[in-house]
This record gives structure tokens, sequence and C-alpha cells, in this order.
């Protein structure tokens, strides 16, 4: 019998600027664009975590899914609804970009959860920006 799955969406809106102390001014406007704006800008986030099927772990745990969407709401949705990324003291020494706020995710949420039964993590930033780490590669699609 195969293990399933299951992925639960959660929201959370923030501000962020995309903007690095390791580059120029001009070089941030040129790969950070509009961005890259000093007053920053603001995205209703969707995140998905999928995590092994609700049953037993390799641990002998379970998961269940009240559980996880306590987790989740206390660790991430609290932590980022209504926030400035940029304020975030993880984000202190890297860019809040996609690829960066999804690792951060996997990272709150790995060690809350049944060992083995975090799958991924997703964040859809815009209609056309998504991202998502499986704790090995980080996958990013930008159209």
């Amino acid at each position: 019998m195969g293990q399933g799955s299951i992925t639960r969406r959660y929201r959370f809106c923030a501000a962020h600027r995309l903007h690095t102390d390791y580059l120029s001014i001009e070089d941030n406007r040129a790969v950070f664009g509009k961005c890259n704006n000093p007053n920053g800008h603001g995205h209703n986030y969707v995140v998905l975590v999928t995590i092994g099927s609700p049953g037993v772990s390799q641990s002998g745990r379970t998961m269940d899914i009240d559980a996880l969407d306590r987790i989740v709401t206390e660790r991430i949705v609290t932590r980022f609804d209504h926030r400035d990324l940029n304020q975030d003291p993880e984000f202190a020494t890297r860019t809040t970009t996609g690829e960066n706020l999804v690792l951060l995710i996997w990272d709150l949420l790995v060690t809350q959860v049944p060992e083995g039964q975090l799958k991924k993590v997703a964040v859809v930033e815009t209609r056309d920006n998504y991202f998502e780490y499986t704790g090995s590669a980080l996958v990013a699609a930008r159209s």
C-alpha cells in the first residue's frame, strides 16, 4: 500500500522590499525592479503544506490535521500576517525573496510535525510566482 499525502492551504498578508546590502542602490534597482521600492509592497500569500498520510509516521506518531492547523497558525500565519517581512529577525541577513520565505517556513515547521511527515511547503506569492521546497531541492517557478 502506497503512502498518501494531504495538502492544507493557509493565507497571510505581508509587505516586504526586495533589497540587499550586498548590492549598490543602482544594482538593487536593476536586479529587483519595482519590487525594490523603498516603501515596499505587499502580497496576499498562500502557503501550501503537504504532509504524509495522517496515519502512523516512521516514528510511530500520527499527524492530526487539527494539530497541523494549530502549528501552522501559530508558527507561520500569526508570525507573518500583516507584518513587514524585512523586520523579521530571520531576514536580518537574507533577502525577503519567495525562495528564502519558503525555506524559512520549512525550517519553522519541520521540527514541529512528527519526523518524516512534512513532505513539501509551497508559497504562492503572486499569480505568476510559486515557490516550493521538499527539504532537499528548491523549486521556483516564475513566469
